[in-house]
């Protein structure tokens, strides 16, 4: 619990290349940010020196601190297969659930199929006699004798941690939780996870996936947590610990190592929370956030003012976009579409003699050739800075230099010399495949989603969003844009705008019809203490949360789900009708229809989210005095036969109501807005960019 008024609000963003820090004053509303290369072996360490310095150079007082923080460390781990030795423990015939999958190809047409090899090994699945219906009733009680025996199995193997997922344990957790009692006392020390706890639904793979995934990275995300836990106390900072979940919420430290699995996409989520944040200042309901960072480019829409969310997600996809290709995790997530495609990308010729970008990345070590830490290959990073879009002498602000001859080697050896072209046509062809490949991804993205791109209006986040952005409108067709102040560190900015709030799951199929009311409020109003209990932890007051409950429903036959918002109104109605017509509601807005059919309930959702009124972040004061006139010039490249003078403005000199077409660059110290040719460009009153796509028949 926090010991200390809260002055300082810290967001910690840890990115495969670079560590974002950003410190909000929250009663004067100045903003301070860091940027700093991340440390891959111990991301704590990046985490705590970077903050160290921030509070020194300010002269914050760390005790009125405290640090909300997103991390790809599980991601990472799952993608990369960093774990630990992980066990499965299940009901006797379901072993090999991992493997046989959905039983469905993602490519019906690939003879080599490659399928997201199981997390855990078969000689480490056990399995022991017990059963249970679909109702949770028991059908066959657990074999206590049996399980000693996997009990000693499972010492012998010299696992670190278990996941144990029995048959239909989501209606009733008996087993399992008897299960566990058993094996700690045999296996003390021994990790051990619960699916009825980790994912309390329907669907055995998904489910099983999911426990075996937390169960997997739990043992070195809480070895990380604690870490750096102890790490932020040294620095002088007493509040505890809190960290962004997938979906978009703020827990406390002991609840996340509870279930890391629901921070594989923290970093990316504080993404969208921000582009959330943007928009709403704009007025602007329906927006695509587009994340690109040094290591990966994210996608996700925004619409009527809240991030899509799912929550069924895949991660570690080992074919491109292709849905059923990676790891399926039943957690709540905001709903995006992630490539490797950032500024640390590597650029290769493929067997067929063309240029490819990603996923391979230089991450922070040794990096792109032109940070001179000992990388070689090219990445998106030399290719812009040979185009010109990066000035090489005030790379964050001057405290890292580029080397431009690195780049122009690495692009020099590795591309164009191999393809008998230039080296400048050699970067113009990275920059224009990794941003057809990013505006691919999230074309593909919205149109899985019934949706068509051009009516979003696009907010570039990242150090290397705003350098791309302008590209992926023209390929995307989108003819607006707001680039943001302070884009290179949003997610950290997105994390500390973040509400507390915690999400809980139940599965509760059935016939609508069948539906009893007095059942249905019994079963949200335990989700809701536990939501309360949740959020107590970090500090909330009771008066202070707000409960919305939802309806994961189908019609029945469907293999797919859609959520329906049921408030307080509905709920007391005791009309199965009023649920239905909020339904169709749903439905109509997806996909624009509705069927005859009858409905059923699949699981019940309850939110829980602190409410708070104090307004976190303040605009920045713009400058009325006229600089432009005076602008420095830089050549870049925006294709054709040369480059162009291009006119260079600090974005923090940018006069009020600033007004001018392109090319032209604006820079700040975190990232670099880039305005080819056709575009043009205004403040707002808010210091918000207004980008804007011009007819090129109007040239």
């Amino acid at each position: 619990m926090p010991n200390q008024p809260i002055q300082f609000l810290i967001g910690v963003d840890i990115g495969g290349t670079f560590t974002d820090i950003v410190v909000v004053d929250q009663i004067s509303g100045k903003q301070f940010n860091g940027k700093i290369l991340t440390t891959p072996i111990n991301p704590s360490e990046a985490v705590l020196s970077g903050v160290k310095e921030i509070l020194a150079r300010h002269k914050i007082d760390p005790k009125k601190c405290r640090i909300i923080h997103g991390t790809t460390l599980v991601a990472n781990a799952l993608i990369e297969r960093k774990g630990v030795k992980t066990a499965l423990l299940t009901t006797k015939g379901f072993k090999d659930v991992l493997e046989i999958g959905r039983e469905w190809r993602y490519d019906l047409f690939a003879l080599d199929l490659e399928m997201p090899s199981p997390i855990v090994q078969r000689n480490l699945r056990f399995e022991v006699s017990e059963r249970l219906n679909f109702q949770g009733k028991i059908i066959k009680k657990l074999d206590e004798k049996e399980l000693i025996k996997v009990a000693k199995e499972i010492k012998k193997s010299d696992v670190e941690t278990l996941a144990i997922v029995f048959l239909h344990s989501f209606k009733n957790a008996t087993h399992e939780k008897l299960a566990k009692k058993i094996i700690q006392k045999h296996v003390p020390g021994l990790n051990i996870c619960l699916s009825s706890t980790v994912s309390p639904e329907i669907g055995e793979y998904e489910r099983t996936s999911t426990c075996v995934a937390n169960a997997y990275v739990q043992p070195i995300f809480k070895k990380y947590v604690n870490l750096l836990a102890k790490g932020i106390k040294k620095i002088g900072i007493e509040n505890d610990l809190f960290l962004m979940l997938s979906d978009g919420g703020i827990v406390h430290e002991k609840i996340a190592v509870e279930y890391p699995i629901r921070l594989v996409q923290s970093g990316p989520a504080g993404g969208a929370q921000a582009a959330t944040l943007y928009g709403k200042i704009q007025k602007i309901s329906d927006v695509l956030c587009f994340d690109m960072g040094g290591t990966t480019a994210k996608a996700c829409l925004i619409e009527n003012g809240k991030p899509n969310r799912t929550t069924i997600f895949e991660v570690a996809r080992v074919f491109r976009f292709s849905k059923g290709s990676g790891l399926p995790l039943q957690v709540p997530v905001v709903d995006m579409i992630e490539i490797g495609a950032g500024g640390g990308s590597i650029a290769r010729i493929d067997e067929m003699g063309l240029i490819q970008v990603g996923p391979e990345s230089s991450s922070s070590y040794p990096g792109p050739a032109c940070y001179d830490l000992g990388g070689k290959l090219p990445t998106v990073t030399d290719s812009d800075l040979i185009l010109g879009y990066i000035d090489p002498d005030n790379f964050l602000g001057g405290d890292m230099k580029l080397m431009k001859e690195n780049a122009e080697k690495a692009i020099k050896d590795y591309i164009a010399k191999p393809m008998g072209i230039s080296v400048l046509d050699a970067a113009w062809a990275i920059h224009e495949v990794v941003t057809e490949n990013m505006s691919q991804a999230a074309t593909i993205h919205a149109l899985e989603k019934g949706r068509k791109i051009e009516k979003f209006c696009m907010i570039p986040i990242g150090g290397a969003g705003p350098v791309h952005a302008c590209s992926m409108m023209a390929k995307m067709n989108i003819n607006k844009m707001i680039s943001p102040s302070n884009a290179g560190v949003a997610s950290a900015i997105g994390m500390i705008a973040s509400p507390n709030a915690f999400e809980l799951v139940q599965a509760d199929m059935q016939n609508l019809d069948d539906l009893n009311f007095i059942k249905l409020k019994r079963k949200f109003n335990l989700l809701k203490k536990e939501g309360e209990k949740s959020l107590l932890k970090t500090g909330t007051k009771l008066n202070k949360i707000n409960i919305s409950n939802s309806l994961l429903m189908r019609y029945i036959g469907q293999g797919y789900e859609v959520e329906v918002p049921i408030n307080n109104k509905c709920l007391n109605s005791n009309n199965i009708k009023n649920i239905s017509i909020e339904f169709e509601r749903v439905y109509r807005d997806l996909f624009g229809r509705i069927e005859k059919m009858p409905l059923e309930i699949i699981s019940l959702r309850t939110i829980a989210t602190s409410i708070s009124s104090q307004p976190i972040i303040k605009h920045e004061k713009i400058n009325s005095s006229i600089i432009h006139k005076n602008s420095k010039k830089r050549k870049a490249y925006f294709g054709g036969k040369t480059f162009l003078d291009t006119p260079v403005f600090q974005r923090n000199n940018l006069p009020k109501n600033f007004k001018k077409n392109g090319p032209l660059i604006i820079e700040e110290r975190e990232s670099t807005l880039i305005i080819p040719p056709y575009f043009n460009l205004k403040m707002d009153s808010t210091g918000n960019l207004l980008i804007t796509k011009e007819s090129r028949n109007e040239k």
